[in-house]
């Protein structure tokens, strides 16, 4: 689809749902959604779509998402597309793997980049205890998959000892 402006391909669809007579629908290419939701008059596509105007402010260009997408993290192996689609992250150590790519995001949703909330009282003290559990659960996985089932079963007995898991052989109690 292209630009209602231009013949640029149209990477923002904005369908506005506020007007009486029905919907208002814009199909704008990056450029114009810039000029669009930065306009220093007052409309109705601009306070529904201010978090585009933030995300736009940023200044990611198409090549520099296509690389952040490739980011990986090295513990729990998730990329940040698949954060971007999922909307969640796969391990603790995500918050320091992509941490100047979430900061941005976090002050954008919560204003902040200090939690303020409760915390569930089954969480997990250590962070990279949780971050070694993790990494061992990968290597149990790939020792499974190459046919190695004494490795698999001295990492699962490594897992058990740091849970503190005593109905498993070789944990601790």
């Amino acid at each position: 689809m292209k630009c209602q402006y231009c013949d640029k391909p149209a990477t923002f669809h904005i369908t506005e749902l506020t007007q009486p007579g029905g919907p208002q629908i814009l199909h704008l290419c990056e450029q114009h959604a810039r000029t669009v939701l930065q306009k220093d008059e007052p409309s109705p596509i601009k306070t529904i779509t201010g978090a585009l105007a933030k995300q736009l402010q940023l200044g990611q260009t198409k090549e520099e998402l296509k690389k952040l997408d490739q980011k990986e993290c090295p513990a729990c192996g998730i990329t940040f597309f698949e954060f971007r689609n999922s909307g969640r992250l796969g391990c603790p150590m995500d918050y320091i793997h992509f941490e100047s790519d979430l900061t941005p995001l976090l002050v954008n949703i919560h204003d902040s980049l200090e939690h303020t909330g409760k915390r569930p009282s089954r969480a997990e003290a250590n962070v990279d205890t949780q971050a070694e559990l993790i990494s061992l659960r990968k290597e149990m996985e790939a020792a499974v998959a190459r046919e190695d089932y004494e490795e698999a079963s001295r990492i699962r007995d490594q897992i058990n000892e740091i849970q503190g898991d005593p109905k498993h052989p070789g944990a601790s109690s």
